[in-house]
């Protein structure tokens, strides 16, 4: 308390006059403020900011330039957040001068730091060893060709960890992740060709969106350096549990409103069919955690001095030879053989309607009818007779549904004249009331259509949405956000895992499918199959779509649940509980593909343990960063 107020008296006085006045145009922006709520425009509120510029030129000022900032930053966002809890509004002129300042600062530091580092030769070994390693990582994605060398690509970053000092470690770390996320999500550029947001605001969101993705990145060297440096009782245990630390950090990139679970490292087996069968045992978290131990082994095998202390470097051809004599030896099976039992006379048959109809022109009044049209002559061109189910894509129906009677009526019909249960996309509504922050709750949802009623649909409504895409994260905590307009889709998720009859069998809306989460709690429900329905046209020609695909497949084998997939664009393909496909389709070709699906009749342990392993996975992701830090705080003391 001493220290405080030694350090109060300290302040020069040019800086309580700052401060007053600076406090002086907070007060009367916030007294000037309308009365209504959401976003609002009041051009007094760049006063603080006027104020604040000239006394950043003062001698005095310039001394303490970073309290001054942090003063005046912290100043904005207590009357912001004062006016946003009295009045649920905010002003956005408050809102921009609130974080510009700070973040330009941020910027300048960092960009500052970079200088620094770029000029030592260390940092400039470190960077050239690390984007070797992350830019060919992340061609061992499918479907591109490197996935059973990802057991060792990440070796020289793990030099880097091991040989180079933190700052050089985190510096190449975040700039070869930015390499390797730019090669992942590369593809996100291609929804600059749909004109639902300004193309400078999507460029800047990719921008932004691989820099985030490279924090997870940075953040996992971070913790390596401080793991390095524990001993506990004379042994580095931290650091022998640090591939349990990373399958834990892939984790939170699962949960939460920011979810985007897209590239896990253990994604990388997807071309090779035998080495993804242990899925059913360990998960995708299981094969993240082998792929960072393998290399962390090597990495570490090559830092000794001796030939005899090398033999770990053959620690990724045992983990390759297991996962292939595992695999094969699982695929030799009469019950694993592709697509087993799936012409019994129980099972369904399916087909799969693909389109391919052009993002740009899929949300074209004008072109409505003609893309209905296009779709339903398909059903009746190319689905044979005897079909079950008749699959159509997320947003077949390019519209808000209940304002398209006369489809409903033709959806009805079709179902009845071909005897065939309809599923299709279309986006649906409820209104809410005057005093709602939004006047509509829009839905990305499926509808299916019975051939035994012609007055009833049932509804399922997409639970994972697209973090800003699809939906501003954290809107339902904090509904001012829901006035934000950046062209996303502004939907609202759904809460319901249906299980429809007959043949028990799920529908997941394109990002669903991909969590493990939505996918056993259907199981558990009792569904026996994935319908997963999606529209990829976004992606472009690109390995986008690939990618979706692979991750749905790893779904099915971790959990013995076949899919059958459909995307407007492709590829939609059959998959068994094993991972066999059938029928993949090109993508951007119209295609009808139909076959009799098998069901699920395969009980895997991780479909039983996988929602406790991730838990645990993430209490795991938080004591050990907590424990590192703590404990490297300790040393740290203890040397001084």
């Amino acid at each position: 308390m001493e220290k405080f107020v030694n350090y109060i008296k300290s302040l020069p006085k040019i800086y309580w006059i700052y401060f007053g006045l600076i406090f002086i145009a907070e007060v009367v922006g916030f007294a000037m403020r309308p009365d209504e709520p959401g976003l609002y425009e009041l051009g007094v509120q760049w006063t603080p900011l006027i104020v604040a510029v000239p006394f950043f030129i003062a001698k005095s000022i310039r001394k303490n330039f970073r309290r001054s900032l942090y003063t005046y930053s912290l100043l904005q966002f207590l009357f912001l957040a004062l006016d946003y809890n009295i009045s649920s509004h905010a002003g956005l002129v408050q809102l921009s001068t609130t974080v510009l300042p700070a973040f330009i600062f941020w910027v300048i530091l960092f960009a500052r730091w970079n200088f620094f580092r770029i000029r030592e030769v260390d940092s400039r070994r470190a960077l050239l060893l690390s984007v070797i390693a992350w830019g060919l990582y992340a061609f061992a994605f499918p479907p591109l060709p490197l996935g059973p060398a990802a057991l060792l690509l990440l070796v020289p970053w793990f030099i880097v960890l091991n040989r180079y000092s933190r700052g050089s470690a985190i510096f190449a770390t975040f700039w070869s992740g930015i390499v390797y996320n730019t090669i992942n999500y590369y593809w996100i550029y291609n929804v600059m060709n749909v004109e639902t947001a300004p193309s400078g605001l999507i460029c800047l969101g990719v921008f932004l969106l691989i820099t985030y993705f490279s924090a997870y990145n940075v953040l996992a060297a971070f913790v390596y350096t401080l793991a390095k440096d524990v001993n506990i009782r004379g042994r580095k245990l931290l650091l022998i549990l640090f591939p349990l630390f990373y399958a834990g950090l892939e984790m939170t990139r699962t949960r939460g409103d920011f979810s985007f679970p897209w590239s896990h490292l253990g994604y990388v087996f997807g071309n090779h069919l035998e080495l993804l069968q242990m899925l059913s045992i360990i998960g995708i978290f299981g094969y993240t955690v082998l792929i960072i131990a393998s290399n962390m082994i090597v990495a570490k095998a090559l830092e000794q001095p001796g030939i005899k202390q090398k033999w770990p470097i053959l620690v990724p051809v045992a983990i390759f030879v297991l996962l292939l004599v595992h695999g094969s030896i699982v695929l030799s099976k009469p019950e694993a053989q592709p697509f087993y039992g799936a012409d019994e006379s129980e099972t369904p048959s399916i087909a799969l309607v693909q389109p391919s109809i052009k993002q740009g022109e899929k949300w074209s009044k004008a072109r409505y009818d003609s893309i209905t049209t296009k779709t339903f002559g398909m059903v009746h061109d190319s689905v044979a007779p005897g079909t079950n189910l008749v699959i159509l894509a997320e947003t077949a129906i390019p519209d808000h549904i209940r304002r398209q009677p006369a489809t409903i009526k033709e959806l009805y019909k079709m179902s009845k004249e071909r005897n065939a249960y309809i599923l299709t996309g279309a986006l649906d509504y409820k209104r809410n009331g005057p005093d709602a922050p939004r006047k509509y709750d829009i839905y990305n949802a499926a509808f299916l259509f019975s051939p035994h009623s012609q007055h009833l649909y049932q509804r399922y409504i997409k639970k994972h949405l697209v973090p800003f895409s699809e939906r501003i994260p954290f809107d339902d905590i904090f509904p001012i956000l829901n006035y934000v307009d950046l062209g996303e889709g502004d939907f609202v998720p759904g809460k319901e895992t249906p299980v429809y009859e007959p043949y028990k069998w799920t529908p997941f809306i394109c990002y669903d499918a991909i969590f493990g989460d939505l996918v056993r709690e259907a199981i558990h429900a009792g569904s026996r199959m994935m319908v997963n329905i999606t529209n990829d046209g976004w992606f472009g020609r690109s390995t986008a779509p690939f990618q979706h695909l692979n991750l749905v497949r790893y779904r099915a084998i971790e959990n013995g649940f076949p899919a059958a997939r459909l995307a407007n664009s492709g590829v939609s393909a059959f998959i068994d509980q094993y991972g066999h496909y059938s029928m993949n389709t090109e993508i951007f070709t119209d295609r009808v593909i139909q076959r009799k699906m098998q069901l699920k009749t395969r009980d895997t342990l991780y479909e039983h343990i996988g929602d406790s392993v991730e838990t645990a996975l993430l209490w795991f992701f938080l004591i050990y960063f907590a424990c590192a830090a703590i404990l490297k705080i300790r040393q740290s003391r203890k040397a001084k």
